[in-house]
């Protein structure tokens, strides 16, 4: 397994440095190093001795990908790529446009990222899969029907609705909690208890209707049949062989959380007024930051990385007949 994970390290980092030039390309033919100065200083009619003050502060007045000036390995080297990616792969981000250290903004936020889209990831995948097996219990029953129509609804519902919504019932109507805001003491679970609800409530339908299909694929196969002619119950064999060997895909779904639960929900985020990673990516995409965006970008994709490593471990501790090689 060793080598396996020094392998899939190795490719973490190509795909790492990949996105970081993708990033950079693309963010580059949308703002060019002239706009991100004068939309920072404050308008198109700045001097230009100013925007290439800007520029030179910040590392900007570089070539972006090679630097035909330099000698030897500055040409890659003296780039604005390089000089803003390689610090990343160590944790230095650098600031952003307004000054602030990058690194400790998101030490900062990440707490509130996490105290919404932890109990929104357990609970939810909690409730999907208990309702899911509920269903798959009673398949081919009314409840059963039911459930799947009460599923397609709820996934044909906007996020948007249930958070408007929610908001307009508890906060405005009932004024049982906060409309928005954050407080990181004691009190701040009054603020995240409605987005935490509203979170798991808006995926129940898309995930329930998704493992109840994973349960339904191996209710019938022949390990199963087995089970049932050695006398065990139909909970039983639930609980004990269906469940256990739809872990495996649940796994795999459950990897794209991952980066969510340290980068926060975007939207959720942004409409409640939490301070945390996802309003902050947010508030970063509006002012053209780059430093930020490509800070941001950087950190999804190696938490995406590392859950995959991660699941690939969990399978062969759900399957023992899983080899990694």
């Amino acid at each position: 397994m060793s080598n396996y994970l020094v392998r899939r390290v190795l490719y973490g980092l190509l795909v790492l440095l990949g996105v970081n030039l993708i990033t950079f390309v693309l963010f580059f033919q949308v703002n060019s190093p002239d706009d991100m100065a004068r939309m920072a200083l404050g308008g198109k009619r700045v001097a230009q001795e100013s925007v290439d003050q800007w520029k030179r502060e910040r590392g900007y007045d570089l070539p972006l990908l090679y630097n035909s000036q330099a000698d030897g390995t500055g040409k890659l080297a003296e780039t604005i790529f390089f000089q803003k990616s390689v610090p990343m792969f160590i944790g230095e981000f650098g600031t952003s446009d307004d000054g602030r250290n990058i690194a400790n903004e998101i030490a900062k936020r990440v707490g509130p990222s996490l105290a919404l889209a932890v109990p929104v990831f357990i609970l939810g995948l909690f409730l999907n899969i208990v309702l899911s097996l509920l269903l798959t219990f009673f398949r081919g029953t009314y409840l059963d029907l039911t459930g799947v129509v009460l599923c397609v609804l709820a996934m044909s519902i906007s996020g948007l609705f249930y958070i408007i919504g929610g908001q307009y019932l508890f906060s405005k109507t009932l004024a049982l909690v906060p409309i928005s805001g954050y407080d990181s003491g004691v009190e701040a679970w009054r603020f995240l208890i409605l987005p935490v609800i509203i979170g798991v409530v808006s995926g129940l339908g898309g995930g329930t209707r998704w493992y109840r299909t994973i349960f339904l694929e191996e209710i019938n196969k022949d390990y199963v049949r087995t089970a049932r002619s050695k006398g065990l119950s139909e909970v039983q064999v639930l609980g004990r062989h269906v469940l256990r060997n739809g872990l495996i895909p649940i796994l795999t779904g459950s990897v794209t959380v991952i980066p969510l639960l340290f980068m926060g929900s975007l939207i959720s985020e942004s409409f409640f007024g939490i301070p945390g990673l996802g309003s902050y990516t947010i508030e970063a995409i509006q002012s053209q930051d780059f430093g930020v965006v490509r800070a941001m970008v950087f950190i999804g994709s190696a938490l995406y990385l590392v859950g995959l490593i991660l699941t690939d471990i969990a399978y062969t501790i759900a399957d023992p007949r899983v080899r990694l090689a």
